[in-house]
């Protein structure tokens, strides 16, 4: 019995041996395949988890249908964005045609050319305002430059320039300036530009800093295109801005407020012929000019209405009309006489007609009502 249960044992062992032995065999295999298995879904695509802030996007992310529509509007976009960038600078809207206005003087020739090359350069749907202001920055009298584009060829360009009122004396050297107080440089110098005077002169395209200069350039860029060619010089004196004209009158305009309203008034003065002989006139108060006349020399009735030995200053007497007053201003300064680039003033003429206008209201008044009528209407017109 015991011999039995030995040998049931021994072949026990050769079973699980025999067992073991075959799961060995088989074992390879099997760890082979699942290896396999498991490098199959290493390869697969990773779930990309998107995160998003707003309940709306996560709608639309979640339902197939609107992710696909999403995806396909923003590679619609990004077609379009570069068809944009190849039509803008493409020949389709190449810059063919460069219209220029608001160019005079000396200079326009180089600036029209300046700006056309630099239009040239650019395409009506790509436009470049600084680059045109680079090309004309050597040219000091260009002070703005505006331009518009009209597809598919054509530019059209608009200089704003800031002319020269004025020829700057300082150190035996002669140099134009403008209005607001730029150094324009010695080639926009003319005959017919009154003279200032100053220690030092900047250099072209810097602005003095020399406020009673300053006051007396504002005044000059304020006078009508009929008047600026017969002034001599100006200056700070005594009575404040004075400009001295060609035919030896003096005009006291105080300080460069109501610079238009003041010129105004010196036109109607000059344009009745009772001021004949006066030295000076005085518009520091445009409402009521006055004007002086040399000992002896003022007629019976003129502005001033005194002949004495000292000389006379005063109004417009009673019996010079503001009718003969604004005829005088119409002749003096016609429609369109305001110089060009003087701070917006273009209203000369216009101020004169309404002056006229008041006058006819008034068949009694007084000679004062027509300069003031006619300062009121300049400082509307320049303001």
């Amino acid at each position: 019995m015991d011999r039995s249960l030995a040998g049931r044992a021994r072949l026990g062992g050769i079973g699980r041996s025999f067992a073991g032995s075959a799961s060995s065999r088989a074992g390879p295999g099997r760890a082979g395949a699942r290896g396999a298995r498991a490098r199959r879904r290493s390869w697969r695509l990773p779930r990309i988890e998107v995160p998003l802030a707003t309940p709306a996007l996560r709608f639309v992310w979640s339902r197939r249908g609107l992710r696909w529509a999403a995806l396909a509007l923003v590679l619609a976009a990004a077609l379009l964005s570069g068809g944009w960038l190849w039509l803008r600078h493409s020949s389709l809207a190449a810059v063919r045609q460069v219209r220029i206005t608001g160019v005079h003087g000396p200079e326009a020739g180089a600036i029209d050319a300046a700006l056309t090359r630099a239009a040239r350069r650019m395409s009506t749907l790509d436009l470049h305002p600084r680059a045109l202001r680079a090309a004309v920055a050597p040219f000091t009298v260009v002070r703005e430059v505006q331009a518009t584009a009209s597809f598919p060829h054509t530019v059209r360009i608009r200089v704003i320039e800031q002319p020269p009122v004025a020829a700057l004396e300082a150190r035996g050297t002669r140099t134009a300036i403008a209005a607001d107080g730029v150094v324009l440089g010695p080639a926009l110098l003319s005959r017919s530009l009154p003279t200032v005077t100053a220690s030092t002169a900047p250099a072209p395209g810097r602005r003095t800093g020399d406020a009673g200069l300053g006051e007396a350039l504002t005044v000059l860029g304020a006078a009508p295109a009929q008047l600026a060619g017969l002034l001599a010089r100006a200056y700070s004196g005594p009575e404040g801005v004075t400009v001295a004209m060609r035919n030896g009158l003096t005009a006291y305009f105080g300080d460069a407020s109501r610079p238009h309203a003041k010129w105004l008034a010196l036109a109607l003065v000059l344009g009745s012929e009772r001021a004949t002989g006066a030295s000076y006139v005085d518009v520091r108060v445009p409402a009521r000019p006055a004007a002086g006349f040399a000992p002896g020399s003022a007629p019976p009735g003129a502005l001033g209405g005194s002949s004495s030995s000292s000389g006379g200053e005063g109004m417009a007497s009673p019996q010079t009309t503001p009718g003969a007053l604004a005829e005088g201003l119409a002749a003096a300064v016609p429609e369109g006489g305001a110089r060009t680039g003087a701070s917006g003033e273009a209203g000369s003429a216009s101020a004169a007609r309404e002056g006229q206008g008041r006058a006819s209201e008034s068949s009694a008044g007084s000679a004062n009502s027509a300069p003031e009528a006619a300062a009121e209407g300049g400082e509307r017109s320049g303001h």
